[in-house]
């Protein structure tokens, strides 16, 4: 059964529903998705690379979760179900801080991003189905690393998180 989610407009508020075969593909649908950064006590940020038969960005390192809130969900919500879906751990909503929303648009889809981060040293159960692999990485390295091998919404994302760091 295809997953449906909820449409909104440039204000976050539902207009409406559509499945996932609906949203993908058409950057006119805006539709809510979660994203955590992991980091550890060291301060590095756990990265998950996308399964090679992934439809979008297959086999590219991205965001430590992120998935998209089934209708009627919240983000909190989405975001603790998420992160036991992929990465196999089980967290509280006050186990998660608030960075930041914005949209993401692009030729595929059309997304209102909420992040948050989470401090997790580990002991994760990837999601075999999803990610083909997960570690974590320096700041540092990321930044050495080719950028091709990251997934362009997870630099977005990483730009955003460190400018939002060097404030704080």
């Amino acid at each position: 059964m295809e997953e449906i989610f909820d449409l909104v407009d440039s204000e976050d508020r539902v207009i409406g529903q559509a499945g996932r075969s609906e949203v993908h593909g058409n950057p006119s649908l805006l539709h809510r998705v979660i994203h955590i950064l992991v980091f550890n006590g060291s301060g590095e940020l756990f990265l998950q690379k996308r399964a090679a038969d992934r439809q979008v960005q297959p086999g590219k390192w991205d965001t430590s979760v992120g998935g998209h809130l089934s209708s009627g969900e919240g983000y909190l919500e989405a975001a603790v179900r998420e992160a036991a879906e992929e990465l196999g751990i089980e967290i509280l909503p006050e186990n998660l801080r608030f960075l930041y929303k914005y949209k993401q648009i692009n030729d595929f889809e059309a997304e209102i991003v909420t992040s948050y981060e989470l401090i997790h040293d580990g002991g994760f159960s990837l999601q075999a189905d999803e990610i083909d692999d997960g570690r974590f990485w320096s700041i540092e390295e990321i930044r050495r690393s080719s950028p091709s091998i990251f997934t362009p919404n997870f630099l977005e994302e990483l730009d955003k998180y460190l400018s939002l760091s060097s404030v704080r």
